[in-house]
């Protein structure tokens, strides 16, 4: 990068939406709420998945590790976009540019893959009902975990290296509030078509494939359910379908939006808008959605509260 020939260069400034302090204010509390409770409310899935028996399945193996994932991924972002809507100073060192983009982009990527995974787990376990501990045994489960993972971060290596070695030739000011490939890219001052092309062709990868094994997934599933005689049933099982399918849609539909079209295009107040939508409504979103109405849940943290309050007691 141009950097590495200027000494006074000091890092890059996150702009985010320093034309609209007033926005900026409201939006510090909205996204400090927001990033509270979705903090309480992975934090508790993950707990709740490492102590209670009753919940060391496949289905909480993968919940457990999409809460992880999402409480770094708002982690990453939140507190210095706080700091930047809130303070004078929003300069961002270049490595800590490097660092964010490195992380938001591999568990962006992590996240896709877990989302197909959970998919396959949610066919199997309808449609494949018999089966189901056979086809989803703890190994396997483990493996795709870790698939999911590694295919998430070994694709952020090589973009974070492609993207920040490009030269900015001095400019630093990042229209956004926090660093993210397309963004970095439109800063470039050299031709970036070799990797906008790359960026699309990994976009195609990670959101329309494991998208389609999604859907493909739920059309099972859809067909599944429709065979169940019982109405209540079928209401039942097409509302849980539903919320996970909306969680879905609002993951992939923002970053098909952002990813999916070259940077030259790009409209910055809306993909500031869509970015906070995939780092902070749908990690909020997660928890409510996909396990925080199940009656599991619901009966490990009642067995947690009484175990504790015996222990205060005895």
């Amino acid at each position: 990068m141009e950097r590495a020939n200027d000494s006074t260069f000091s890092g890059f400034i996150l702009l985010g939406f320093s034309n609209r302090p007033h926005l900026e204010t409201a939006l510090f509390v909205v996204i400090l709420i927001i990033y509270c409770l979705s903090f309480v409310g992975n934090g508790t899935i993950i707990l709740l998945s490492i102590v209670d028996a009753h919940l060391h399945t496949p289905m909480y193996c993968f919940l457990s590790n999409l809460s992880f994932m999402d409480l770094c991924l708002t982690t990453c972002t939140v507190p210095q976009t706080l700091a930047n809507f809130k303070g004078k100073d929003k300069t961002i060192t270049y490595g800590g540019c490097v660092t964010q983009l490195f992380i938001a982009l591999g568990l962006g990527g992590v996240e896709c893959v877990l989302l197909s995974v959970m998919a396959y787990d949610r066919y199997a376990a309808v449609c494949r009902p018999l089966h189901y501990m056979v086809i989803m045994h703890p190994q396997l489960c483990l493996q795709l975990v870790v698939t999911a993972w590694l295919t998430g971060f070994g694709n952020s290596i090589v973009h974070t290296a492609l993207t920040m070695t490009l030269p900015f030739c001095g400019k630093n000011q990042v229209d956004h509030f926090f660093c993210e490939v397309p963004v970095m890219l439109k800063l470039a001052c050299t031709n970036t078509s070799i990797n906008e092309a790359e960026l699309f062709a990994v976009s195609v990868f990670f959101l329309v494939v494991p998208l389609s094994l999604i859907l493909v997934s739920y059309g099972h599933i859809t067909c599944a359910v429709l065979k169940i005689k019982s109405a209540q049933g079928r209401r039942k099982a097409f509302g849980t379908c539903g919320s996970h399918l909306m969680v879905v849609i609002i993951f992939f539909g923002t970053l098909i939006s952002m990813y999916l079209q070259p940077p030259s295009s790009y409209s910055q107040d809306v993909n500031k808008s869509i970015a906070l939508f995939y780092t902070l409504v749908t990690p909020l979103l997660n928890p409510l959605i996909y396990t925080l109405r199940n009656k599991e849940v619901k009966g490990a943290l009642r067995r947690l509260v009484r175990r504790n309050r015996d222990l205060r007691q005895s």
